[in-house]
């Protein structure tokens, strides 16, 4: 049904893209352990039933780097192998790519071809891309006329405190004096980029879907007290200065879209790759 709906023939579609939900292998919420058992991931042998039918040229698949370590992984690379599909998959950091992000993506190559693999490219990277690089010369939040940049979340007076308080330029939670300090934050020793700044000379870290939320992680802008903005987020994943999110979504729902994407910068690498093998 779905070749004839797509008006395809078996081995005609050029690429076969896909990202089984991670959340069962993500360590974030999970105490780094991941949910084995969580019946989402069984949804990986998606990508085989697809393959089965439409027998694409290439395939990518990312993932959260657990991935790569799971057995599902290898039955999945078993089954495509009997297809005839030669395979490569590595764990990357988007910093290594021209994203100012340091987050690392587990990568899924395959191709019936020979030639299509990470390093296929073979061309020069760019030097790292640092947050000052992506949102320093930004206009200040609030007097832009760009809406997603105005989009500032309003604290509570203790929260603003506590922003305010934390050292400029890469500081965190651990650097507040006891009386600021959250009681929840006093009992475990983990999550510190949790109310922490980014530095202007590093990549962020990952930015998520509370990227505009001090409390959710190292997301305070560098040098202001407040929380970077959806525009900055979405510098920090990459997408172009002028991309253009629905106004009509809530400002949840664009942080969710940017903070779940992968970051175009990154994966145009990927895909320069795998026009190459399409087009020999």
């Amino acid at each position: 049904m779905l070749k004839k709906n797509l008006g395809l023939r078996k081995g005609q579609l050029d690429l076969l893209a896909g990202c089984p939900p991670c959340q069962g292998f993500s360590t974030i919420g999970t105490r780094n352990k991941g949910n084995k058992n969580d019946p989402r991931n069984e949804l990986v042998f998606q990508i085989t039933r697809f393959v089965e039918v439409l027998m694409p040229k290439t395939i990518m698949m990312e993932n959260v780097p657990a991935l790569i370590k799971d057995i599902r992984m290898n039955k999945l690379v078993k089954d495509l192998e009997t297809l005839g599909y030669i395979i490569d998959k590595k764990v990357l950091n988007t910093a290594d790519f021209g994203v100012p992000q340091s987050r690392r993506r587990m990568i899924l190559l395959a191709s019936r071809k020979k030639g299509l693999s990470i390093d296929s490219q073979n061309q020069n990277l760019e030097d790292v891309v640092t947050v000052r690089n992506a949102i320093g010369n930004l206009e200040k939040a609030e007097e832009s006329k760009d809406w997603l940049h105005n989009s500032l979340v309003n604290y509570k007076e203790k929260t603003i405190k506590i922003i305010k308080a934390i050292p400029k330029n890469g500081g965190s939670r651990t650097d507040l004096p006891i009386e600021l300090q959250l009681n929840c934050h006093k009992k475990i020793t983990g999550f510190k980029d949790v109310y922490g700044r980014m530095n202007w000379d590093r990549p962020s870290l990952t930015i998520t879907g509370g990227c505009t939320s001090a409390s959710k992680g190292r997301f305070i802008h560098p040098e202001e007290d407040r929380a970077i903005t959806l525009r900055e987020a979405a510098l920090l994943q990459s997408f172009p200065r002028d991309y253009k999110f629905y106004s009509s979504s809530s400002k949840q729902e664009i942080a969710t879209m940017i903070g779940n994407a992968l970051p175009p910068k990154f994966i145009e690498y990927h895909a320069k790759g795998i026009v190459k093998n399409i087009k020999k």
